[in-house]
């Protein structure tokens, strides 16, 4: 029995870490080798170069070039001039990379409202279903308690309450990723604010509040009991 149990704590340990590890990054970035083979939109999308890519434009290019990882230029670009100007040229704000993630997600988990206010300014989806977690922004924006982030998520309708393959929420990744701490309990302020269901259970019946209490979350306990 004791054997079972420590099996079972295992187990939990390593759901609870894998996603954490890596939704941190959000993608995989370009490594070095790969930004020095970059070519064209990529290249001038690596650095943020806006004449190389105004200069690029008129010979009309795959706006949506793919690289080994099925990145586009603007999986890969973080300036947000840079952005807009593709944008503006018809790149797809859609595109997801191989990966499943979308220019919106990628800057959330980068904690850059800005770019993620723009890109949906530009069209792409705050709805959209992304990671390989089946997730959203929002809920990538919530784990790693990027308070304005998932405030600007929620004013773009972005769906409060969806559940990704790990069986969580937005409301559960901040309390079951969380630290606990104050960027955690403002994103859960904004998520129950919001109009988010902290009833929403894990896969074994487990809610945010019992999680919260376990972990000794005193505040965000607090939060979920008001």
């Amino acid at each position: 029995m004791r054997f079972r149990s420590s099996f079972m704590l295992v187990a939990l340990t390593v759901v609870f870490s894998v996603p954490s590890l890596n939704s941190a990054h959000a993608q995989t970035p370009p490594s070095h080798e790969e930004i020095a083979a970059y070519r064209g939109l990529h290249a001038a999308a690596a650095t943020g170069d806006l004449a190389k890519l105004r200069a690029l434009l008129p010979q009309k290019p795959d706006l949506n070039a793919r690289d080994g990882h099925g990145r586009t230029a603007l999986h890969i670009g973080s300036h947000r001039d840079f952005i807009r100007e593709l944008a503006q040229a018809g790149a797809d704000m859609r595109v997801k990379d191989s990966s499943n993630y979308d220019v919106i997600t990628i800057a959330a988990v980068r904690n850059d409202v800005e770019t993620v206010k723009l890109a949906v300014s530009l069209g792409s989806d705050p709805r959209a279903i992304t990671s390989p977690y089946d997730g959203t922004a929002l809920i990538a924006a919530a784990h790693l308690g990027h308070a304005e982030v998932v405030r600007a998520l929620i004013d773009a309708g972005t769906p409060l309450d969806h559940v990704n393959n790990l069986g969580w929420t937005a409301v559960m990744e901040a309390v079951v990723l969380g630290d606990g701490g104050k960027q955690h309990q403002d994103t859960l302020k904004a998520l129950l604010d919001a109009g988010a269901n902290a009833r929403i259970p894990d896969r074994n019946g487990v809610t945010a509040l019992e999680h919260a209490k376990r972990r000794g979350y005193l505040a965000m306990s607090a939060i979920l009991e008001r």
